[in-house]
């Protein structure tokens, strides 16, 4: 498999490499952060009603003063379907000031 030269395609690769199956679907978490657990809890509730088969889930960061929102969605791990869920998502949290910090595979 080849891989787009880029952080998602490098991301994809290194999964490819340690053996896991990209060609089924996986649970695929992508992270948002906030500077407030308000605005983490105001984006999750507009996605509960908009993707309601999405599991959210709220917690502290590691970072002081930053929330996380884990947005997770049973996909296959494909990069054109995980770039295009990755930008939808970062345009969401921004309305609630938040931005994109990447995504995984829950293994």
């Amino acid at each position: 498999m080849t891989f787009p030269n880029d952080d998602t395609g490098q991301v994809l690769a290194e999964m490819h490499a340690a053996g896991v199956d990209l060609t089924i679907v996986h649970p695929v978490v992508f992270f948002q952060l906030f500077e407030k657990k308000e605005q983490a809890e105001a984006m999750a509730k507009m996605l509960k009603e908009k993707a309601p088969d999405m599991q959210l889930s709220i917690h502290p960061d590691e970072t002081p003063n930053v929330w996380d929102l884990d947005c997770t969605i049973n996909m296959l791990p494909d990069y054109d379907a995980i770039v295009a869920q990755e930008a939808q998502l970062e345009q969401i949290a921004a309305k609630f000031n938040g931005y994109n910090d990447g995504w995984g595979i829950e293994a």
